[in-house]
């Protein structure tokens, strides 16, 4: 399952990038990355992440942001002006916490994403562990930031594969 970092990522991320698709993408990381579970430990030591992974990375990220606006679209035309709360996939309470049919578009759009980032050739494990390291890394940030701009420009119809 995933987990959703979003606040402080989000946060940290708003103030590092101000081009809205690469925001809009980076927001998805958090918003995934925490709705993937598992251990929320901060690990201490640095991560290795390579090229590919980073790319697959940041594809899965690209994949999942229509995903996730779609279904922050559904979710708050049902709730109406209500703010909508948190999601977190892994957390049974934020997602009982929606009312009925929002419920079934957070678990579907928690699947699908999950599907996208299995699909990116990366485990729910890994990705969450990248996530985790993107938050405290500003090299690999910086790199993310790159891969998200390369991949947007070669792709712009088309970044999620």
């Amino acid at each position: 399952m995933l987990k959703i970092y979003n606040v402080h990522l989000t946060k940290r991320l708003q103030q590092i990038f101000s081009q809205p698709l690469i925001l809009a993408s980076i927001a998805t990381v958090s918003l995934i990355s925490g709705s993937f579970g598992g251990n929320s430990q901060v690990v201490a030591q640095t991560l290795n992440v390579n090229n590919t992974e980073v790319t697959n990375y940041a594809k899965a990220v690209l994949g999942m942001e229509p995903v996730r606006q779609q279904a922050f679209e559904e979710i708050k035309k049902l709730i109406g002006s209500k703010d909508i709360p948190q999601v977190i996939c892994n957390d049974s309470t934020s997602v009982n916490a929606l009312p009925g049919k929002a419920k079934d578009i957070a678990v579907n759009y928690c699947n699908h994403s999950q599907k996208i980032v299995e699909d990116s050739g990366l485990s729910v494990e890994r990705f969450n562990k990248i996530t985790l390291e993107i938050q405290n890394n500003n090299n690999l940030k910086r790199q993310l930031y790159n891969t998200l701009l390369r991949l947007q420009k070669a792709s712009p119809s088309k970044t999620s594969k």
